[in-house]
């Protein structure tokens, strides 16, 4: 996919532009060669009345680009024609890179209503180069003699990639079907803004005042802090909980006031489900109708049928089929939880009925109980600064890795940090932006993305990637560090794994380049990082208490790793019921007529170990599938952790830090991005096609 199909896949999601002249666009920052290291983007000189007319000015270039290709009295060939059409847009992308990167990162009102006066343009322009009839024919004129061409790999993975995105966006409609793709495009491009921006003002307008000390029982000393500290920035007496997950999540563990639990539990789950102005049901509703829309008028039966073409899995039906072989062994090892949960909440004095937010303060005292540690216990080993610098040492250690900060580079806020990276002979390898804390404007969740990807420019050089790193840890207090819980240790791990497969890229186009693989191979690289994090062997090169410098101590990486399968059937069982859901959504193969809630609810069913809450709901805040690029596709998580489970027997079984295996998986996997068929590169690392097994054995679910 070039540049501006893969901007064209975007405006599905939500994405436009407007119009400049030459004064402005001497004075646009945007419009300019940029003048800072690396050519990164200068956010210091960026001001929201930049984008619009720099996006209009990037949108006529581009067509200049593709109006040349189309125009092109030579007969069609790869290099004048896809080779051509890659290359083309490359300003325009940067532009929106920037905007739409930092739509989530670091976002206000004023930006927010830029995307939108942005976003139907950039929709109509995408639409406007994949149903250009010309620009078609001259691909399909490629693609028809490809047998001939005698193609590489890479350039046949592209012609490939082309034609087929051609085809899924209409290029073979009749004109009225064309059109009828262009609308229900831009308003799918408005609705998938929509669910955010609610989602996101219901997560920043609901806050837990606490001001009486008694309610604060359970709470570790440190949380406390942070709580009191999140009233002071809110000018707010006592103590603030919010619903970004480094307050919720800690919360829901300790807080003894069971009725504070229940409290936030609902307010966290009802989030754009209570029929007010943020409500997200009839969005959601119209956002599945038209993916159906499209769907028929394309000659698909459903919209999972047109994303799983380009999936590994390729058939929804093959999907149900994985996740049912994942679920039905899960089951009964989360009920057998459950009911070890009930009955150890019972000997504590527990004498009501277990509810969902009971079960993470309760499973935590269990957990605590069976391996004499908990969470709090691990914090202080975890500090930030000395994760990061335990993961760059893993970089280093398996890549030959080296990061250097500098200041120099512009950041889009004080909380972000820009480094350089090199490879162990001294090259330039990429920039890396880490943005670790939570903020009003930075939505919630942890994320990778990219302000330019690698590829190789037609003079052959190669362009180095910017990749971003954005998480929601932590905040450091008054009186202590930022320090990770170790769930948060092995998501930045996770994130980590995606930046790694974005700056070791090597491809010749930008559109197979990295992360731009197929949606259900993409948690390969950041999924078997997270399984470093159990390893004493890398903790011990980072792991060490922030006030007395004391070594992470062996038994308590023991206890780590005894507890590594604990809950291993409901947690299973919880990440399989958003990939079921996700899918009922997408195969649906008659327009969704019902209520949301009940749909949801039997869909759900077969995975459900507490009884229904009412007024809460999943769907209507699951932006992975409705705002992001996860429709069809969250059954992804689970068949990459079949891959990785697979992946890392080579590591335990050569060494965890070996590297002759890391470079096999760096030159088979990290550097090829898309430009392979994604099991042609998962078989030239491991041998074989993975199974199941391997990670039903790693979780515990089947005897070895």
């Amino acid at each position: 996919m070039n540049n501006l199909k893969q901007l064209a896949v975007m405006l599905l999601l939500g994405f436009t532009a407007v119009s400049c002249s030459e004064t402005v666009k001497n004075e646009n920052p945007l419009l300019t060669e940029f003048n800072t290291p690396f050519g990164t983007p200068p956010f210091h000189q960026i001001k929201p009345e930049h984008y619009v007319p720099a996006i209009d000015s990037a949108i006529i270039e581009a067509r200049k680009e593709v109006d040349a290709i189309i125009a092109n009295q030579d007969t069609p060939t790869f290099q004048n024609t896809i080779e051509a059409l890659d290359r083309s847009g490359k300003q325009l992308g940067i532009i929106t890179n920037i905007l739409f990167n930092l739509n989530s990162a670091e976002t206000d009102t004023t930006l927010q209503k830029i995307v939108r006066e942005v976003s139907p343009t950039l929709t109509d322009f995408g639409n406007d180069i994949n149903l250009n009839p010309e620009l078609f024919l001259r691909v399909k004129a490629v693609y028809d003699v490809r047998e001939t061409l005698n193609l590489n790999a890479e350039q046949t993975t592209l012609l490939e990639k082309t034609y087929r995105g051609f085809v899924s966006s209409g290029a073979n409609l009749d004109e009225a079907g064309k059109e009828k793709f262009r609308a229900i495009s831009r308003e799918l491009s408005d609705l998938s803004l929509q669910y955010d921006e609610n989602l996101l003002a219901e997560t920043n307008g609901f806050t837990l005042n606490i001001t009486d000390s008694a309610k604060l029982s359970g709470l570790p000393a440190g949380f406390v802090e942070a709580l009191a500290m999140a009233a002071k920035e809110q000018g707010k007496e006592g103590w603030v909980v919010s619903l970004h997950a480094p307050l919720y999540i800690p919360f829901m563990k300790y807080a003894d006031d069971r009725e504070l639990r229940h409290q936030l539990f609902v307010a966290y789950n009802s989030r754009c489900f209570k029929g007010d102005q943020y409500d997200n049901q009839k969005v959601l509703k119209r956002i599945v109708e038209l993916r159906l829309e499209m769907a028929k008028l394309l000659g698909y039966e459903t919209f999972a049928d047109i994303v799983l073409e380009d999936r590994m899995a390729e058939k929804y039906e093959k999907v149900n089929q994985f996740l049912t072989d994942l679920l039905v062994p899960s089951i009964p090892a989360a009920k057998a939880e459950m009911t070890e949960v009930e009955e150890f909440a019972k000997t504590i004095g527990f004498t009501g009925k277990l509810e969902r937010w009971d079960w993470s303060y309760y499973s935590e005292k269990l957990k605590n109980s069976k391996y004499s540690f908990n969470e709090e216990e691990l914090k202080p080993y975890f500090q930030l600064e000395k994760v990061r610098d335990g993961i760059f040492t893993l970089a280093n250690k398996l890549y030959g890795l080296n990061f250097q900060p500098n200041t120099n580079i512009p950041v889009y806020h004080s909380d972000v940090t820009a480094y350089e990276v090199y490879d162990e002979s001294g090259r330039f390898l990429s920039v890396l932006y880490l943005d670790f804390f939570p903020r009003a404007g930075k939505s919630g969740g942890a994320w990778m993305t990219s302000f330019r990807s690698q590829y190789r420019n037609e003079k052959g050089e190669d362009v180095r990637p910017f990749i971003s790193v954005v998480c929601n840890f932590t905040k450091p207090t008054e009186s202590a560090p930022s320090l990770l819980t170790f769930d948060e240790v092995t998501t930045f791990l996770h994130e980590f794994g995606h930046a790694l497969h974005g700056m070791l890229s090597d491809v010749t186009y930008s559109s197979l380049s990295g992360t731009s693989v197929y949606r259900d191979f993409v948690e390969l690289p950041s999924q078997v990082m997270e399984n470093w994090a159990v390893e004493k062997e890398f903790l011990d090169l980072f792991a060490s208490h922030y006030q007395t410098g004391e070594k992470l101590p062996a038994e308590l990486i023991q206890k780590i790793i005894d507890s590594q399968n604990f809950l291993a059937g409901y947690m299973s069982v919880r990440q399989l019921s958003f990939g079921i859901i996700d899918m009922a959504w997408h195969s649906l193969k008659t327009p969704f007529t019902g209520d949301v809630n009940a749909f949801e609810r039997k869909v759900m069913a077969p995975t459900e170990t507490f009884p229904d809450v009412k007024g809460t709901n999943f769907s209507t805040a699951f932006s992975h599938i409705f705002a992001g690029g996860y429709a069809a596709g969250y059954y992804s998580y689970k068949w990459a952790e079949v891959l990785d489970a697979d992946a890392y027997s080579v590591f335990k079984e050569k060494g965890i830090f070996n590297k002759e295996v890391a470079k096999s998986f760096r030159e088979n996997v990290l550097s090829k991005g898309g430009s392979e068929h994604p099991m042609v590169l998962y078989k030239r690392f491991r041998g074989q096609e993975p199974t199941v097994d391997a990670l039903l054995v790693r979780s515990g679910l089947k005897k070895n």
